[in-house]
């Protein structure tokens, strides 16, 4: 479900970066479509989005920009948009292959599981002992 999120944050905190920093910690979360800034002096990050998780991005940009609030969440009105079309293979038979989407800067490892191999030697007795 699409939703818009608006947190408002203290952004003049002296640091000359505040607003794209606190911009590209909005932008960096999974399922983020758009994000502006809002209010009279620009103090309001609107994000808009589908899956987000609200109470994550603000306590992100608690950490790393200062204070903020989360104001409001409101699902975003589907009227407006068009259904989506469904998409048909080509005359060719070649279907598009949608790759998932993984967030910036989590590699993605995959490692499939090592088989275990054994092998008995014939004639080895474990209870013997050299050393004595």
């Amino acid at each position: 479900m699409k939703q818009k999120i608006v947190i408002r944050v203290t952004l003049n905190n002296g640091k000359k970066n505040a607003r794209s920093k606190a911009m590209q910690i909005a932008v960096g979360l999974q399922g983020v479509e758009s994000v502006s800034l809002q209010g009279e002096d620009s103090s309001q990050i609107v994000v808009v989005g589908d899956g987000i998780d609200s109470v994550n991005l603000t306590s992100l940009l608690r950490k790393k920009v200062g204070f903020a609030e989360l104001t409001s969440v409101s699902p975003v009105s589907t009227e407006k948009e068009k259904p989506k079309q469904e998409t048909k293979p080509s005359e060719s038979g070649i279907q598009s292959i949608v790759w998932p989407t993984y967030q910036a800067g989590v590699p993605y490892y995959y490692q499939p599981g090592v088989p275990y191999y054994t092998h008995e030697v014939a004639g080895y007795n474990q209870n013997s002992c050299t050393t004595m």
